[in-house]
């Protein structure tokens, strides 16, 4: 979505004229409110976590809360949580949400659309309790989740995982980047590393979200629901060469990290060459060099391998392939190698009530249903485990997700919008079964 150059409407203005214009205007406005922080150029969105633009945003979230009486919570890994208050405060919890950090140089969508639908569909439910059309059994909370993309900290969806307990606190916390520093200075440093005690584990968790892959727009459907996702095997894995100059060094001496590494990364592409087709992706996605010098033989690398299946006897084999890659590489290259990180999430199932709500949802709307695969995580892959969780997704114009290319059409995020606001609804009323 381009990055509107018009001024914005905010504060109670937007709440008197959002009520003339319906949920949906009320939606897009809101879109391109947060697609002010860290714009790009190009179309899209520089908002990496813990970055002055992040905390731009994150301030904007809690101002929307604040100005409509509802009640924002930061907690110790800085998750923010707007609690709506519907059935009193001793009610069960029903939550959706995403988060608005993004990528380097990535898109307006990417875990904004979620949040931003959620404060939406909220509004409109809190209105239609308040107007008495709406009898609420449950509290419904907005949440967006500290650190999802793990672009700038490993591992990603850090806040949702402090949230449900897979990291200690203290751990999150000291999470550093490639300049070290660390999680907990970050948030320091934009204001945001809360102290609240987190909201209870909701009944039910919905998360919003464009789809991020091309095959809703190539079966022309406008509508899917992520019923299982994918496990993935992220390796950091450290490199050691010997530094030494590029002219008079002989070849057959050389302890070329670089070379190594090269090695490596075309043995995991093999992977999931070799395997039958779509069974799995591979990537490395990120490389360090030292000294990064044109006339000095590198003398470290890391990668940052992931490996990618529904199938966890699929990652397994590729891991024990990259096992012996490296033992092979390091003796032919003369390098030293050591995995330093080795983060395995399992591929898993969401919840089939959900999934079966979400269904009749759409089908109210008269839309068509895909089920799908999620091979990214999201944040409700965290939840999973934990409370009935369900990711739901509009499509992504030619598959692009991470790019300032990231785009939907304005009609379909306001389906995803409306498909969300029915569920909501319906778990609102129910107390969250």
């Amino acid at each position: 979505m381009p990055v509107s150059k018009k001024s914005h409407i905010i504060g109670h203005d937007f709440v008197n004229i959002a009520a003339t214009i319906g949920p949906h205007a009320a939606f897009h406005a809101l879109l391109r409110d947060f697609s002010r922080f860290g714009a790009t150029p190009e179309g899209g969105i520089h908002r990496p976590e813990g970055s002055a633009a992040n905390g731009e945003a994150r301030r904007h979230l809690a101002d929307w809360f604040g100005q409509r009486g509802h009640r924002v919570v930061v907690d110790g890994i800085g998750n923010m949580f707007g609690i709506i208050e519907l059935a009193g405060p001793d009610a069960p919890l029903v939550m959706t949400g995403s988060h608005i950090d993004s990528q380097p140089n990535g898109g307006c969508l990417d875990g904004t659309y979620g949040v931003v639908a959620g404060c939406i569909a909220a509004e409109t439910l809190a209105q239609e309790a308040g107007a008495g059309r709406l009898k609420p059994r449950a509290n419904l909370c907005v949440a967006a989740w500290t650190n999802e993309e793990g672009a700038r900290w490993q591992p990603s969806t850090l806040g949702s995982g402090t949230y449900v307990g897979d990291f200690a606190l203290d751990y999150a916390l000291a999470r550093k980047d490639g300049d070290g520093v660390s999680v907990a200075e970050a948030l320091s440093g934009i204001g945001w590393l809360g102290s609240d005690a987190a909201p209870a584990m909701p009944q039910a968790y919905v998360e919003l979200h464009v789809e991020c892959g091309p095959v809703l727009e190539r079966r022309n459907l406008r509508f899917g629901i992520f019923k299982r996702w994918w496990g993935c095997r992220k390796i950091e894995l450290r490199i050691d060469g010997a530094p030494s100059h590029t002219g008079p060094t002989l070849m057959s001496e050389r302890r070329d990290a670089l070379q190594a590494a090269a090695r490596i990364i075309t043995a995991v592409r093999q992977f999931a060459d070799e395997a039958p087709k779509d069974v799995m992706h591979t990537s490395v996605g990120r490389i360090e060099v030292s000294p990064n010098s044109p006339n000095v033989v590198p003398s470290r690398v890391r990668l940052f391998i992931e490996l990618r299946s529904a199938e966890e006897a699929v990652i397994d084999g590729a891991f024990a392939r990259l096992e012996a890659t490296i033992a092979e590489t390091a003796k032919a290259t003369q390098t030293g190698m050591e995995i330093e990180r080795d983060e395995y999430r399992k591929p898993g199932q969401f919840s089939d009530r959900l999934a079966d709500l979400a269904d009749r949802a759409a089908r109210d709307l008269s839309v068509g249903v895909l089920a799908l695969d999620t091979i990214p995580a999201h944040d409700a892959v965290r939840l999973a485990p934990f409370a009935p969780s369900i990711v739901i997704a509009v499509p992504s114009i030619g598959g692009l997700c991470h790019t300032p290319l990231e785009r939907t059409e304005p009609a379909d995020l306001a389906l995803g919008l409306d498909v969300l606001t029915i569920m909501l609804r319906k778990l609102v009323e129910s107390g969250g079964s």
